[in-house]
Parts: structure tokens; sequence; C-alpha cells
């Protein structure tokens, strides 16, 4: 890792003493996560990183979190431990709305330094995790894997639940039960859904939607062996839980 950055340093250490360009956000940039390298880890750095408006993350393959070696035979790593802006990951996570933020894929690019015009590295990334302090919710870390095109990633999509309004089960007086809120599923990297919907405006009291039901693009692969599994139902209210029923 530590030659990684140094060798990188010293490829573009001349093009440093040009004036940096601004990295003020535009609609493409916004979207775009700016890190540069951090070549330490370990908690002081890291409150170091934070205390300076700063947020540590690291990127490497998924494959790596895989627990057979076989999965992870002639694999490259490439794993970056890096620092990202405080301001523009609390912008996304608002943007993209927390729940989704772990299904959706980012450009990233990597600088050689805070305001600095020279990308080191750059490619597309999925969140995996995002660490926050137990107590007041603050955001500590973030994890990534790399997701770029022609890859496959497993991924847990969210799944919400739509047209409720118009349920007729839940008019006489029912509830819907969520017995599942995301599903994982192997996508390819640049079909990543960032949510399941699930269609409830035609469901009366007793009727279930079962993972059998639910359309996705024919890419991805539902990484489960039993798809008859309901994901909600609709029951008395005199019976209503808000804990999975046993079916």
């Amino acid at each position: 890792m530590g030659r990684w950055w140094r060798g990188l340093r010293t490829a573009v250490q001349s093009q440093l003493s040009q004036p940096p360009s601004s990295l003020q956000s535009t609609s493409h940039q916004y979207h775009t996560i700016q890190a540069i390298p951090r070549e330490c880890s370990g908690s002081r750095v890291s409150s170091r990183e934070r205390a300076q408006g700063r947020i540590p993350a690291v990127i490497f393959h998924q494959s790596l979190l895989e627990k057979e070696p076989d999965s992870r035979s002639g694999i490259i790593s490439r794993k970056r431990l890096l620092t990202t802006e405080r301001k523009q990951i609390h912008s996304l996570l608002k943007s993209v709305k927390v729940p989704f933020f772990c299904s959706t894929t980012f450009a990233l690019q990597i600088r050689a330094g805070s305001g600095s015009s020279v990308v080191l590295e750059s490619g597309k990334v999925l969140p995996i995790k995002v660490h926050r302090d137990e107590e007041s919710g603050k955001v500590l870390n973030l994890v990534f894997v790399w997701a770029e095109d022609g890859t496959e990633l497993k991924v847990d999509v969210p799944v919400v639940f739509r047209g409720e309004e118009d349920c007729p089960g839940l008019k006489k007086g029912g509830q819907l039960n969520k017995i599942r809120t995301s599903l994982k599923f192997l996508c390819p990297a640049e079909k990543i859904p960032p949510k399941i919907e699930v269609d409830v405006s035609n469901l009366d009291v007793g009727d279930r939607v079962f993972l059998h039901d639910v359309e996705v693009d024919s890419s991805l692969k539902l990484l489960t062996k039993i798809d008859n599994h309901p994901l909600c139902k609709i029951v008395p209210t005199n019976l209503g839980t808000s804990e999975p029923m046993v079916v």
C-alpha cells in the first residue's frame, strides 16, 4: 500500500507545483467521491483525520471478503487506504438517502492532495459499510468495494413497499407485515438496482407477495435457494405484529 502511494507521488511530483483547480460541486462532481491517499491506518490516524473534517475510508475487491480461499486466488486486492471529505459524504448520504446508499454506485477520484488537480486513480465503487458512532451517530469511516463494469458483486438491495394507500386489505383494517426488508443479489456492477419495489396495492387480508413474484433484471441472481418465502403479508389487525411471522 505504501509503495503504491509513494510511487504515484514521485510520478506526479512535478505536476503538484501547478495551481490547484477548484473542486466546487457541480452536478457531475457532486456524485463523484473525491478522496486522497493516506499511508497509515490505526485509531490515532483516523482520529486525526476526523478532527480535520475528513472521514477515513478503505477500498478493495469484494472477493477479499470471501471465506473460500479458491474464490480469492488470482485476484489483485487493489486495496487503497483513503480519506474523504466529511461535507461531501454527508451531502451524498442526504441526497441518496441512507437505506439506498449501500446499493448505489459512485464514481471515485483519488487525487494527489486536498484541492489538487492531479488524479492518481479513478474508478467506480460501491459502499458496503458505513461505520457510525453508537451515541452520536457521526460517520466514523467508510468501506467500499470496486464496482467496475463487467464485475459481479453481492449486494443487499433494500425492498420498498408501494401502493399502501390503495391496498384493499389495509382499508379493511389489516396490517402490512413486512417480513423481508432487503434481498441479496449477485449483480453485474453496471446493473445494481438501488431498490426493489413491491406493489401491495391489490392485496387483500391474508394475501402475500413471495420472493418469486419479484420482477428484476434477468442478469440479477437472487442468492437464496428457497424462493417461495413471503416478502410481506396483509394480516388482520387483531393478529398483527411488527415482528416477522412464521409462515
